[in-house]
């Protein structure tokens, strides 16, 4: 957004606001817009090129003045952007802010969320599958905050059906998955996601050359 500035978005948030009925003045204390309507709570408006943390603290700190607050940015540009705008609106709701977004090729203003209390919805699904997944994840293989490859529950599956294809030879899934305790061997096998099986024939695998180096790294 080259030679754009702060400012640009004053001009069209302030007619937004005086469309509706508002007084507006600009840098008010500490505020970047104070709009005021009769003997109505104000309503402020901190305006930023972009979302960041510095935005959201100012925002925040003018709840301690009115529960009224806007944060104003220009408007995403492709999907990228409108991801990321979608995500930060959000947070913005979580932290009970309304948002504004102004597209600067024509100021218009569009509102994405008001101000309000928050409460986040509970999904019994996620919170089920979190769960199961942390009893099924044997031991504790990962570092919280790692960048890198992680151990998953569906890798240590994979690993206990490599290990008992090189101990016992090519064989039948419902085998594989009695003598290795994975239900789901026979998928597992079949879907091949880290390339260390081979078809044998209908039901049947054998480890691969890529399935027998990585269990000797493993080992290692």
């Amino acid at each position: 957004m080259v030679d754009v500035k702060e400012t640009a978005l004053y001009a069209p948030v302030k007619d937004w606001l005086e469309a509706r009925g508002f007084e507006v003045k600009a840098e008010v204390g500490a505020a970047d817009v104070v709009a005021v309507r009769g003997d109505e709570d104000p309503v402020v408006v901190e305006l930023k090129l972009g979302f960041s943390l510095t935005l959201l603290q100012q925002a925040v700190t003018r709840q301690a003045v009115t529960d009224w607050v806007y944060v104003a940015v220009p408007r995403w540009k492709g999907r990228a952007g409108y991801k990321t705008f979608k995500a930060n609106i959000g947070l913005c709701r979580r932290l009970g802010l309304g948002v504004l977004s102004v597209r600067l090729d024509d100021n218009a203003v569009e509102v994405h969320a008001d101000p309000g209390p928050f409460q986040p919805r509970k999904s019994k699904l996620r919170k089920g599958r979190l769960l199961s997944t942390f009893a099924r994840l044997e031991g504790d293989p990962n570092i919280g905050g790692t960048q890198g490859a992680r151990v998953t529950v569906y890798r240590q599956d994979a690993v206990k059906c490599a290990t008992f294809l090189e101990a016992n030879g090519a064989s039948r899934g419902r085998d594989v998955a009695e003598g290795a305790g994975v239900a789901r061997a026979t998928t597992v096998m079949r879907d091949n996601h880290y390339g260390w099986f081979e078809k044998v024939e209908k039901g049947v695998y054998m480890l691969s050359e890529n399935g027998a180096s990585a269990l000797a790294e493993a080992a290692e």
